[in-house]
């Protein structure tokens, strides 16, 4: 059953005539996209502080990432590398300070994000390697910003959730820095919709439509054979111990439990979580949903868990 604040957003999106991404052009999703996520998503908590810094990017260009930082702790902390959502077309650091920040405030990691490049302006695979060069970054430098090199997980939602993975698979095949764990949060880690259930029935009414997911694909322009595309046809041996999150009324959800039971074949030791009456993206609109707040706890929890020695 759809959870009721569920339904109540959906309701009050539709009295107002929100529009499906697909229907209009990059700039002015990502401008709507930002001003909903301001009326949905949690504040930083006091006392996490957040800086700035630009590093090289892999093509020449520079990236800009953000570390939050707990309030009273000391020394190096573990670092969570969170990639944020928004089918590679949308989203940034601002749209995602309320969770990177509480996943900061409940998990006692540096949490640090990275402002990757965007399709249509930049097709794959600009916006993987982008977070790749983050993450050597990270494991070569993390001292300067106040982390603990020999302690990294990564995180991401939707397009980040394949991403996030997308890093575990890089760092195994590049012989790039050891993972401690990878939380995946509705991952979006096929790139197709056929075979896949949940693509016909949640294809509208749910806030991401299929219609949306075609439209993302089409603009990220992925070759499919490529895994840092489609990561659900990897050999998934040798990855972080992972914990996936799916909703129940999403055209991702089968994906996501698809790519949990390829883990589990692969040995990879891995917790399903299914929040059955959600939406896509709940995980950002923990202002409005009690189970994107419990979501959020309990990523943190699993990542606290992953970086104690």
């Amino acid at each position: 059953m759809l959870d009721l604040q569920a339904r109540a957003l959906l309701e009050q999106a539709a009295a107002q005539g929100a529009p499906d991404f697909a229907d209009l052009p990059p700039t002015e999703c990502r401008a709507f996209f930002r001003e909903f996520l301001k009326t949905v998503d949690a504040p930083v908590p006091a006392g996490v502080t957040t800086a700035d810094r630009g590093i090289p990017g892999p093509d020449g260009n520079e990236l800009t990432i953000r570390s939050y930082r707990p309030g009273g702790v000391d020394g190096e902390l573990p670092v969570l590398f969170y990639i944020h959502g928004g089918g590679w077309v949308i989203g940034g650091l601002d749209e995602y300070d309320g969770v990177c920040g509480n996943l900061a405030d409940q998990s006692g990691c540096l949490v640090v994000a990275v402002d990757y490049r965007l399709a249509p302006e930049h097709p794959f695979p600009a916006a993987p390697e982008d977070c790749y060069a983050t993450l050597l970054w990270l494991a070569d430098n993390a001292g300067e910003i106040g982390g603990d090199a020999s302690r990294i997980a990564v995180a991401g939602d939707s397009a980040g959730g394949n991403m996030a993975t997308v890093m575990a698979l890089l760092a195994r095949d590049r012989n790039g820095p050891a993972l401690r764990y990878q939380a995946l949060i509705y991952p979006a880690v096929a790139l197709r919709t056929e075979g896949y259930e949940s693509y016909r029935t949640n294809a509208e009414g749910y806030f991401l439509t299929t219609r949306t997911m075609g439209y993302f694909g089409q603009h990220y322009a992925p070759d499919l054979s490529d895994y840092r595309a489609a990561p659900v046809d990897a050999d998934l041996s040798g990855l972080p111990p992972t914990s996936v999150l799916v909703a129940g009324y999403d055209p991702l959800h089968d994906e996501g439990v698809d790519y949990a039971h390829k883990l589990m074949a692969a040995g990879v030791p891995t917790v399903l979580s299914e929040y059955g009456g959600m939406i896509h993206g709940f995980f950002s609109m923990s202002a409005v949903f009690d189970a994107g707040r419990q979501a959020v706890a309990q990523v943190a929890a699993a990542v606290r868990g992953a970086m104690a020695d």
